[in-house]
């Protein structure tokens, strides 16, 4: 399918009409009522759950419409296989690299050092559901479970790496019986149709999932929970920001575009993500734009899907940061064979959480559950503020996402360097 931008319109749109300026009046209503009435601000949770149940309806038939359709009109199989290799390996080198961050801005800023917290006085019991959940999606359960029941279930569910592999296997299919199969692929690119109008629907309604998810955020934890925990949660931000605009930043300009451009293009879902918490409302319309900006089909389908999973760069710098944090408020000293070991460990489990509602925190609880030397109850102190920082983390995981996209397509020159100039210009 072809998302061509109207080079010309016949009435440009007034500035209220942009989802972003929508989406942005949304999150300040939101933070004003949570603020404000935090009673009130605190029932407005149903919105924010209600709009991102709504994107979750579409996006399994958006993952496996394009990637399928994608590989189909492929006309060498190898190359799907050199894409997902390709993936990969900027997958593991960039969310090792922003591990190793995490790792080198807490022992520059040290965000727990002096709170001087008793370990033993720390009760874990709230974070036992997260501990258990972390049990529940360990590496060796999330392999199987990446084995639908059956060849369209994954259709019906919101396993993103079920569908992928599914859509991998019938576009295979489709390519290797091409002229047999020609009126299924007409059908499918036919569908695709419809389908992305249903995404263009429901965006609509995204300043209300906003407002809704800022205004219980607000409301329930309050802005005072920031106050004695903000050197984490600043330290954080601007670790994130830093990493987007310096390392991915020198990645966009080596591959021949500009990361502020890239950003500005994408404003849309990067104010969607930071207004609902969740990089999930995001992927239609990621998967939309990328392909718009001259990232091939095939290439767009593989990536962006996978690396929702294997690609989380906002996780992983929380991940560590938030790690060494509570063993500098209990006083702990962490050797370097011990950072090292919880590097290693924080590598598996961040996949083995992947795809995980609250994957962040649940992926800390999995590392720190194989580390003796850091607490687990310690989670209890970040618990009030994890909120705060999860809008961090999925934004910062899908402008990775987003620039991994471009990468891969220019490596396997199926990028569009002209369109893509346009596009961003």
């Amino acid at each position: 399918m072809n998302f061509d931008i109207e080079q010309k319109q016949l009435k440009p749109k007034k500035f209220y009409q942009h989802l972003y300026i929508q989406v942005l009046i949304a999150i300040l209503c939101g933070v004003s009522l949570g603020y404000f009435d935090p009673d009130l601000g605190e029932k407005m949770k149903p919105l924010g759950d209600g709009f991102i149940k709504l994107v979750k309806m579409i996006i399994a038939p958006v993952i496996f419409l394009t990637v399928t359709t994608g590989i189909a009109g492929m006309s060498d199989l190898k190359k799907v296989g050199r894409v997902a290799g390709k993936a990969f390996i900027y997958f593991f080198t960039f969310s090792t690299l922003a591990l190793m961050i995490g790792l080198v801005v807490s022992h520059i800023v040290q965000p727990g050092k002096g709170l001087n917290i008793d370990p033993s006085t720390l009760n874990g019991a709230e974070i036992e559901k997260y501990v258990q959940a972390a049990h529940d999606n360990s590496l060796v359960s999330f392999i199987f479970n990446i084995i639908p029941a059956t060849l369209f279930s994954p259709l019906t569910g919101d396993h993103i790496l079920q569908v992928l592999l599914v859509a991998i296997l019938f576009g295979v299919a489709l390519a290797m019986t091409s002229e047999k199969s020609q009126p299924v692929q007409d059908f499918l690119q036919t569908l695709t149709i419809p389908i992305f109008k249903i995404v263009e629907i429901l965006m609509k309604l995204a300043p209300i999932g906003a407002f809704g998810a800022m205004a219980f955020t607000i409301g329930k934890y309050g802005v005072a929970s920031l106050r004695n925990l903000a050197m984490l949660v600043g330290t954080f931000y601007l670790t994130s920001a830093l990493f987007v605009i310096l390392i991915l930043g020198s990645v966009a300009w080596y591959n021949g575009f500009n990361m502020f451009k890239l950003l500005r293009y994408l404003k849309d879902e990067i104010l969607l993500v930071l207004g609902t918490s969740s990089s999930e409302p995001a992927l239609p319309g990621l998967m939309k734009k990328l392909e718009n900006a001259g990232c091939e089909k095939a290439v767009v389908g593989l990536v962006v899907p996978t690396g929702y999973s294997f690609n989380l760069d906002g996780t992983n710098i929380y991940m560590t940061l938030a790690a060494l944090f509570i063993a500098q408020a209990c006083n702990i000293n962490l050797t370097l064979e011990h950072q090292l070991g919880l590097l290693l460990i924080a590598m598996l489990s961040s996949k083995g959480a992947a795809g995980v509602s609250g994957a962040g925190f649940i992926t800390l609880a999995a590392t720190l559950a194989v580390v003796p030397e850091v607490p687990i109850a310690g989670m209890t102190l970040i618990l009030g503020i994890d909120k705060f920082m999860s809008e961090c983390r999925a934004v910062t995981n899908v402008i990775g996402n987003a620039v991994a996209t471009v990468v891969v397509s220019n490596w396997e020159n199926r990028l569009d360097k002209d369109r893509l100039k346009e596009v961003l210009n």
